[in-house]
């Protein structure tokens, strides 16, 4: 390898990015345009760069309006972009919701409505079901987001809460033809999941709903309990006849995104271990785990030899009991640093393929085989900053964030543990 650690694992999150990047991964997944009016609509972190991306590959007219989280927005010639809260939805995403349904209320069978979901999308895409206001739903996001659920159960919940999630948004389009186009951050690709499934029949209930705030201990008010419980929260089923002209197709996938990192490495003649796209649990479990198997690689006795890297996706969670800032893939790297003890030969890369990890300003954050050792002359205890949920403070200290800005794509988390000889290795520093 004769690129430098840092460089190497930067070299691998811009790969992942670039064969995710909409103007790539959408073209190819085009509808034939219809004999009526071409409809574009959509919601996520993703959703400004794939309406650019639709434009320029479009051959007729087009029209339509998607929204997108703060700073994500992208010039588009014929599509209105909105911009609106993300994780927590706010007043600005209620209005561009409403501003999505007018939009599709007067289609008919002649019209083709191109949905355009990515990641997000479920914070972005906001219009309570009758009797819940902004504010209650606000809260139940803030206090599901620090429980420890996983995205699926928090969509479950969302799903049923709201007017235009679970399907109810391709009901809206009703006699219309609906593509939806979706790049999958949720391990699985369940297209349910995806931005809580706007455009897909809900196979979940309210009382599978109640199931997930009982499981958390989640207090909600009684105008919430009492909808879950009559059943006025239920969403369309996959089989409701209102989704029938309704097709949704994967353009963009973490297990894509891990097999370009994977023929990267290739080319660097570094060995790759795909771990699954599709790995979830407490960050910090799971960077115990990964750091076992590498210190088990850099003594010789793993399933595949040095130089290699450990390559995983998903989405891993953190259960919040500090008051420190951090999303789940700095808490990763801060525990992955204190199970590798300083093993030698031994960099880690844990970033969003967003740009953005968890409410913070960063995507993710680096360690080396140096990374303690800092903190010990910096005078940081990682322990503390760990227990207190503070990655984001710990990394910050050390200057080992990593700040990419908005990358306009979303395939989740990207993880990768490069593992050298001993011998090898490259400088201490991070790029």
């Amino acid at each position: 390898m004769d690129e430098q650690p840092e460089q190497f694992l930067r070299a691998l999150f811009d790969t992942v990015v670039a064969r995710v990047q909409p103007e790539r991964a959408l073209p190819p997944h085009l509808p034939e345009p219809p004999r009526g009016r071409t409809v574009v609509i959509g919601a996520g972190k993703g959703a400004a760069a794939m309406a650019r991306a639709l434009e320029g590959a479009w051959p007729g007219p087009l029209e339509g309006i998607v929204v997108t989280r703060y700073g994500h927005a992208v010039p588009c010639r014929h599509i209105l972009v909105e911009e609106a809260g993300h994780p927590v939805p706010d007043e600005a995403g209620v209005r561009a919701t409403a501003k999505i349904l007018d939009w599709v209320s007067d289609l008919d069978e002649e019209d083709l409505v191109i949905a355009l979901i990515s990641g997000g999308g479920s914070a972005l895409l906001v219009q309570p079901a009758p009797g819940i206001d902004l504010r209650t739903k606000q809260a139940i996001s803030r206090q599901l987001l620090h429980s420890g659920a996983d995205i699926s159960e928090i969509n479950c919940v969302r799903r049923h809460l709201s007017a235009v999630k679970g399907g109810r948004l391709a009901a809206a389009c009703h006699p219309a033809r609906v593509i939806g186009l979706l790049v999958s951050d949720v391990a699985g690709d369940d297209p349910a999941v995806i931005a809580s499934g706007p455009t897909v029949g809900d196979a979940t209930t309210c009382a599978d709903a109640r199931a997930v705030l009982e499981r958390y201990a989640i207090r909600v008010p009684d105008a919430v309990d009492a909808l879950l419980r009559s059943g006025r929260g239920e969403t369309p089923a996959p089989g409701d006849h209102r989704l029938a002209r309704v097709e949704n197709r994967l353009v963009a996938t973490p297990a894509q995104a891990l097999e370009a990192a994977a023929a990267r490495a290739r080319e660097s003649g570094v060995t790759p271990l795909v771990l699954g796209d599709a790995i979830t649990g407490e960050s910090r479990e799971v960077a115990r785990e990964q750091a076992a198997l590498a210190r088990q690689i850099a003594s010789g006795q793993g399933p595949v030899a040095p130089p290699c890297v450990l390559l995983s996706g998903g989405e891993t969670t953190v259960r919040v009991t500090g008051d420190g800032r951090g999303g789940p893939n700095a808490e990763f790297a801060l525990a992955a640093a204190l199970a590798l003890e300083g093993c030698p030969g031994t960099w880690v890369l844990a970033a969003d393929t967003d740009g953005v990890d968890g409410t913070e300003d960063n995507a993710g954050a680096w360690v080396s085989p140096a990374t303690l050792s800092a903190a010990e002359e910096a005078g940081v205890d990682p322990q503390a900053f760990l227990a207190r949920n503070d990655a984001y403070g710990f990394f910050a200290a050390l200057g080992d964030l990593l700040v990419t800005g908005p990358t306009l794509t979303n395939v989740n988390d990207f993880r990768a543990i490069l593992v050298l000889p001993e011998t090898g290795g490259g400088g201490s520093g991070h790029a």
